[in-house]
């Protein structure tokens, strides 16, 4: 079971560079097989086809994003502190995960409605968290003022895989803390 799931995340990781790199219909069956050293067909032991792949790939993303701006959040010491927390995890993510911070913004047109709607609705929650945290720090703030900071924020943090450059990663991470922190905190 264990070599499964080592299987499964390798396909997946696998996918998001190979989709990230040509596109989501630019890459075969047998390419993302080869790229972890099995078949193409073998790739349905572990999804029902690229759709679901895609799917697996950008829920499990938009779950653990969920998951971890919750997490930062609960264990802050106030709103402040929840949003540099907020701010230094997805940071780390868009850093770490470039391959699939462009797949995400990409590709979502290609998993299938349900399990689009399924990450949508996690996005929401997501971008909630941080819409909570900014009521706080901003109050009388309308919630739709908030909500398109942290989009646009988000356009910001996710640019990564196009503008790391020459910068170390702690470099860059520094650099959009401090721009993210100011874009959130910004305006009348």
């Amino acid at each position: 079971m264990a070599r499964a799931m080592a299987r499964r995340a390798d396909i997946l990781r696998a996918g998001a560079e190979l989709f990230a790199a040509r596109g989501f219909h630019g890459v075969s069956i047998d390419e993302l097989g080869r790229a972890v050293g099995i078949t193409g067909p073998a790739i349905y032991r572990h999804f029902p086809g690229k759709e679901a792949l895609l799917a697996a790939m950008l829920l499990d993303i938009s779950e653990r994003l969920a998951a971890d701006g919750r997490r930062a959040v609960a264990d802050s010491r106030g709103p402040g502190d929840a949003l540099h927390a907020l701010l230094r995890g997805h940071i780390a993510f868009a850093l770490r995960e470039p391959a699939l911070i462009t797949v995400q913004d990409r590709e979502l047109g290609n998993v299938p409605d349900t399990e689009r709607r399924s990450i949508r609705r996690l996005q929401r929650g997501y971008v909630e968290e941080w819409v909570a945290v900014l009521a706080l720090l901003r109050p009388g703030r309308p919630p739709e003022a908030l909500r398109a900071a942290v989009h646009a924020t988000f356009g910001l943090l996710n640019s990564t895989p196009h503008s790391a450059g020459g910068l170390s990663p702690d470099d860059m991470a520094a650099l959009l803390l401090a721009m993210g922190r100011a874009a959130l905190l910004a305006g009348g």
